[in-house]
């Protein structure tokens, strides 16, 4: 198991899923990763905590009453100032989703979309750090946005974040790593034709031990296998959604 007590900031650093049925989506997840769940009191909105064993992999949370969007995962990056991180993200030609709010005492939170129209989440951390569980099965393992504009999205997070977008010498797609220190801590894809009509948006990666055995307790269990499977440098790949329409991918990395 890897687990981790922090993070460093400027990189994502947790996934959560907002859902119409939390107790549907609950048991889907618990059947797909293993999941147990500590869900929080009213005070929280019953807002999920899901583990392996005694660590957190990722929040899940009911959608508020009125609330008009589809249920989605989101990425936070973690920031030590969300405020100040705002600022940057309007001066870069974002804009502000959900202003910045303290989460009782688990830290400071927002919600953004970046310049191409992809949103995304900030988490400035208190007694909530992040995931404390990580490349392993159930646990996040990667994360990118997939974007119609990459080189304006790559330079976005760039200037925001502090990192170094290096473009990919890859002729079969456009692709950029967003580095910190010299490691890879997310992607931004160019979108082409293929995707038709969807917007911008972040893709969540969890980790998973077996791709094959996976897709098919997605199916098994109400979920849709979109894309794939599909075997890439980095590992064996497949973009699923849960019963309730929220999408994210899950990824077999090669044996080492």
């Amino acid at each position: 198991m890897t687990t981790v007590t922090g993070h460093s900031a400027n990189k994502p650093i947790w996934f959560d899923v907002m859902t119409t049925n939390p107790d549907g989506a609950r048991k889907f997840y618990e059947a797909l990763f293993g999941w147990t769940y500590e869900i929080g009191g009213e005070d929280t909105g019953f807002y999920t905590m899901c583990k392996i064993g005694n660590d957190s992999a990722a929040g899940l949370g009911g959608m508020m009453p009125g609330q008009e969007m589809p249920p989605a995962w989101t990425v936070y990056f973690g920031v030590t100032d969300a405020d100040a991180t705002i600022a940057k993200v309007l001066q870069n030609g974002g804009h502000v989703v959900v202003p910045t709010m303290d989460v009782l005492e688990h830290g400071r939170m927002a919600v953004c979309m970046d310049s191409t129209g992809a949103a995304f989440g900030l988490w400035q951390p208190k007694m909530h750090v992040g995931a404390t569980v990580i490349e392993q099965h159930g646990a996040m393992g990667w994360s990118e946005v997939n974007t119609r504009d990459a080189s304006a999205a790559s330079a976005f997070y760039r200037d925001v974040f502090s990192l170094d977008a290096q473009k990919l010498d890859d002729p079969s797609m456009t692709y950029y790593m967003l580095n910190q220190d010299e490691v890879a801590v997310a992607g931004v894809l160019q979108m082409n034709a293929d995707w038709g009509d969807a917007p911008p948006h972040w893709m969540p990666y969890f980790v998973v031990s077996d791709l094959d055995v996976s897709t098919e307790v997605v199916k098994s269990n109400g979920g849709t296998v979109t894309h794939g499977p599909f075997d890439s440098p980095y590992g064996r790949i497949a973009v699923i959604m849960d019963p309730q329409g929220a999408a994210l991918s899950i990824i077999q990395p090669p044996t080492v």
